[in-house]
């Protein structure tokens, strides 16, 4: 008999959420299913998703921004589909592969001029724990310095760096020396550096946790104080970057050059994971200083052929169709547009953002209606304003979008860079008309958030 996919995918369609539960994570499908957001998608292409009823979404998710090319484009699957046909020898170990020099080639024309060697690996995470580990080993220091809020991953390194509590608890001890301070500050950067002791400030340009953007001094300075101190500046461009900001890099907003940039996500375009450091030559010639340490650091599926390709593809995807250029115009649009909602609406605090990655922030309202309304549902669970957004964006108008961290009222969209003025228009109106339906206490959409709230205070208990 021969082996199917499609045939599986058709026979077995009606229960994945079931195969979850039993065999996965369900408390997953529990949320899912409680929150109304357990669709069946049967089909999906660029922005869009389809479920089993040809109903049309539009992603503001991008899979948490790998995605930045749009779901399923062509230029990407025939690249890969040429990849697999042409029997090409992959992971030999005792070779180095074409491929794989010809993305670090294409990588590297992107970056700041200083960086002129890549680390690959294959995930973010990954990136994270290669940092840690070339950082410690050039500077011959163990002190790693990140920032309050930032998220950098969730293998033990990484995690030792994410400020969010939730991830972190009950998986301690963690990596030892690891000090944070916070983002934005730069007197307690500067004391958290004074001793020389710290091998690197591990800094995110724009933080995802919040959409939390620094003043325009701040990572300039923090290139000279990591110059001052001898401390490496690493900059975790994982979401930030490949056009996510409007730029290529966030960092070209601010003119910095770190000393590595972390990357992931976008770079395979959604279809194999891969992550990769780009650093100076110093780093790359410390830590492989000596044949007998040509391998003292690596990963056995890092450099295979299947995400080089999917790499150099999704590259010439960006370049091809100005996808750094539409992220800048559209998402600047959308954030104007959105921002010049605020004076009518009393929960809309601002929106904010660079490019592509957008946050939506909301406030207690002043008038005595809303702001009771308002404190039930911060008293249930603080941020819980953010469900009453987001469910009737989804269920009313078929956006799919998320909270852009634990405990804040921030919406965060991380859309495909490829949204066209259609997108634009349907992201606005279904914010406005959101929005508009929170400001009546007495509408459907506050019964919602009275059973949110009920949720919330049930799980408290």
């Amino acid at each position: 008999m021969s082996f199917s996919i499609a045939d599986l995918f058709t026979q077995h369609f009606d229960e994945k959420f079931d195969l979850h539960e039993y065999y996965l994570n369900n408390q997953m499908v529990r949320v899912l299913r409680t929150i109304g957001y357990d669709r069946n998608y049967k089909k999906a292409i660029g922005q869009y998703l389809y479920d089993e009823d040809g109903n049309e979404y539009l992603d503001l998710l991008s899979g948490f921004g790998v995605f930045a090319m749009g779901r399923n484009h062509p230029t990407i699957i025939k690249a890969l589909q040429e990849t697999l046909t042409l029997e090409l020898p992959s992971l030999v170990q005792m070779d180095v592969s074409l491929l794989s020099g010809l993305l670090a080639k294409e990588i590297l024309a992107t970056c700041p001029d200083n960086l002129e060697k890549m680390f690959f690996c294959n995930s973010g995470t990954e990136a994270v724990e290669a940092a840690i580990k070339f950082a410690r080993y050039t500077t011959k220091r163990s002190r790693i310095v990140h920032c309050d809020h930032g998220y950098h991953g969730l293998t033990m390194g990484s995690l030792s760096l994410t400020g969010e509590h939730i991830f972190r608890e009950g998986f301690g001890p963690l990596l030892p020396e690891c000090t944070s301070v916070p983002f934005n500050d730069l007197a307690a950067l500067e004391q958290a550096l004074s001793n020389k002791d710290v091998a690197a400030f591990i800094v995110e340009p724009i933080q995802g946790k919040g959409v939390n953007i620094p003043d325009d001094n701040y990572l300039p300075e923090v290139e000279r104080l990591c110059k001052k101190y001898g401390t490496l500046f690493v900059a975790d461009e994982i979401q930030t970057g490949i056009g996510r900001t409007g730029k290529f890099w966030a960092i070209e907003h601010w003119g910095v050059k770190p000393d590595m940039i972390l990357m992931a996500k976008a770079l395979s375009g959604g279809f194999i994971p891969v992550g990769g450091v780009a650093m100076t030559t110093h780093i790359m010639d410390t830590v492989f200083n000596r044949m007998d340490r040509a391998v003292v650091h690596g990963s056995t599926f890092s450099k295979n052929n299947m995400a080089m390709a999917a790499g150099l593809s999704a590259l010439h995807v960006v370049h091809e169709e100005k996808l750094v250029e539409n992220s800048a115009k559209v998402g600047e649009d959308i954030i104007a547009t959105i921002n010049a909602m605020a004076p009518k609406y009393e929960f809309l605090k601002e929106a904010r953002g660079k490019g592509s990655m957008i946050a939506i922030e909301f406030q207690s309202p002043k008038s005595l209606g809303l702001k009771a309304a308002w404190a039930m549902l911060e008293a249930a669970n603080k941020g819980l304003f953010c469900q009453m957004i987001l469910i009737p964006l989804f269920k009313e108008h078929r956006v799919l979008a998320q909270v852009a961290g634990h405990g804040m009222n921030v919406v965060k969209f991380l859309p495909p860079l490829t949204l066209t003025q259609k997108d634009r228009d349907w992201i606005v109106n279904s914010v406005e008309k959101t929005i508009a339906d929170t400001h009546n206490v007495t509408g459907s959409i506050w019964t919602l958030g009275k059973n949110l709230a009920g949720h919330a205070l049930k799980n408290k208990k």
